[in-house]
Parts: structure tokens; sequence; C-alpha cells
């Protein structure tokens, strides 16, 4: 008998549908299953490299309590005389607790090859062995050298673009959000499918409840994870963004979705606390996107779709 498949949730897009069928299934994630899933998860950059013209940099940069972090940043190797560009630093995704600072490289990658950004990548801690803002302010250090290093790597410390996909979207939202009240620009933020609210009582969380991508149950354990058994009173804006209080005066804001995630509907509230706030936001639910489809399926129709809005977004605010 084969490998169990992995069940799409309910309104899945087919095409997604049928190639999620066609992956096996994993174990659900537990504090037992979790070193099988981190190195499962690792991931290797020279691939995503081979055959791009990059210069390719790895930097230590000083946490804010002292341990290094090892920083990747590529930019593109058009000679000396490259005008400084914008850049664009990546928080990866992995529910918090697992993924490093090359997954889903390709996201930002792309970005690279089609506008010039320089792309960096912080590999911020995990939890449950750092918690709280532990990681936030791991990628409020990334952002911090980036601003100091800037001249050096080719950037302009004016156009810095802070973003991230699912547990990295979220993380990303609060560093932003910790970037504005320490007084440190960012230009823009970009979110995909971001992992945003603690709470998990959505409609879209209890939907996507049982085996799938990203289950309720599994965002459950994410967030005990990094939240390390604070009460709700305890839990910071900065690492759950949709309890923030005030979400103005943030940088223009690109966020997405599935309509067949858990992630659905704090995404969708995010963007419209933004608005309320007076803000710019750009916010799009892809239909029967299930959480992460464009990661899993770059080559799927709604993957293309997906990617190419964004960079679109990308192009457009970058110029402006």
């Amino acid at each position: 008998m084969g490998a169990a498949a992995l069940p799409p949730g309910p309104g899945t897009d087919p095409e997604l549908a049928a190639l999620l069928t066609a992956m096996p299934a994993m174990p659900p994630l537990s504090a037992e299953t979790l070193p099988m899933f981190r190195s499962h998860a690792r991931s290797r950059v020279e691939p995503l490299l081979e055959g791009r013209r990059v210069e390719r940099r790895e930097v230590a940069v000083r946490g804010r309590d002292g341990h290094d972090l090892a920083m990747t940043v590529i930019a593109p190797d058009t000679g000396s005389d490259r005008p400084p560009s914008a850049c664009v630093l990546w928080l990866h995704g992995g529910g918090m607790v697992m993924g490093d600072r090359f997954a889903q490289l390709d996201i930002p990658l792309e970005w690279l090859d089609e506008l010039g950004v320089v792309v960096a990548s912080i590999e911020y801690r995990l939890a449950p062995e750092a918690t709280g803002t532990a990681l936030v302010e791991d990628a409020f250090a990334g952002l911090a050298w980036i601003a100091g290093h800037a001249a050096e790597i080719g950037a302009d410390p004016a156009r810095t673009v802070v973003a991230g996909t699912s547990a990295g979207g979220g993380i990303a939202a609060g560093l932003v959000l910790l970037a504005r009240d320490r007084g440190v620009p960012v230009a823009a933020q970009l979110l995909v499918c971001p992992m945003l609210d603690h709470r998990n009582r959505t409609v879209s969380s209890r939907q996507f409840a049982g085996p799938g991508v990203w289950s309720c149950e599994e965002n459950a354990f994410g967030w005990s994870s990094v939240l390390g058994g604070a009460g709700p009173a305890a839990v910071s804006p900065y690492v759950s963004p949709a309890v923030a209080t005030d979400l103005s005066g943030l940088p223009t804001t690109y966020l997405d979705a599935g309509s067949a995630e858990v992630f659905r509907d704090e995404v969708v509230d995010y963007a419209s606390r933004v608005w309320a706030a007076g803000g710019q936001a750009e916010l799009h639910v892809w239909a029967g996107g299930c959480h992460g489809f464009d990661s899993l399926h770059p080559g799927a129709a709604l993957s293309v779709s997906a990617r190419r809005a964004r960079l679109d977004w990308l192009r457009r605010t970058l110029s402006a």
C-alpha cells in the first residue's frame, strides 16, 4: 500500500488539489515530530543561484542580546558602476518552528531577476528554543544591519522592503510595527499568506482543521511554541500583529492569501484595519489557493498569477 496522500482542503483549486493529492502526507506536527519536520525543511541555496549572475556574501549580524545571526546577501552582479538599488529583507516561512534563510528564497530571487533588487535573508532563531519577541528582534537586527551597510552591498537605504511568507510574513508585519515605533524607516512591506493572529479562532481557522498543508491544529502548535506559555495579556503585537491596536503610520503594504487556507480571514481583517487607519494596502485573496500554494507548486496557473501580481506591485511601488 502506498503512502497516504496530502488531502486538499474544501474549496481548493482543482489543479492544486490534484497536485496536493500526489504529495505524501506527513504525520501531525508536534514536539515529537518537530525534529523530523526540521530535517525535511532544510534548504540549499546553490541550486537557486545556478545560472544567475549574482554576488553572494555571508555575514554575521549581531542580535539584540549579543548572539550572532547568519544572513545571506545576494546582489545582481552587474559591475562596480551599478547604482544603488532597493533591498528586500526576506523572512522565511515555517510556522515559527522550522525552516532556514534559504527557504522559499526563489520568491525574492525572482524580484532580483526582474527588478535588480538586493536580497538579504536572515537566519532568525526558531521556537520553542526562542520565544516571545526574540524572532522579531532577530529580524530587526537584520534590518539595522542593512541600514548600516547599505553602501557596502549596493543598496539604497531609503528603499528597503520587508517581505516574508507564512510565519515570515507574520514576523515581517511585526518587524514593521517595531521599526515604526523605533523610528526606523521601511519603504514597503510585502506579506505573503502571513501568520498574524495567535488566537487562531477565525472562521477560516476552524474551516481548515485536520490534515492539510497547514491546519488549525498545526497553527496552534506553532503559536504555543513561540508564545512559551505567555498569557493572552502578555502577547506582544510585535509577535502577533493582529492584536496591535494602532496600525497607523505603516508603509505601503501588500497582502495575499488563498481562499482555502487557515490565514485567509486574519489577512483580510489586517488589510481592512490598515485601510481604516488611513494606510495604503493592496489585498489579493486567491480563489482556491491553499496555504503556500505558490511555493509548493510555482508552475500552477494560480501560482503564476499570484507571483506576477506581487512582482507588478513591487515594480510600481519601487518606481513611485
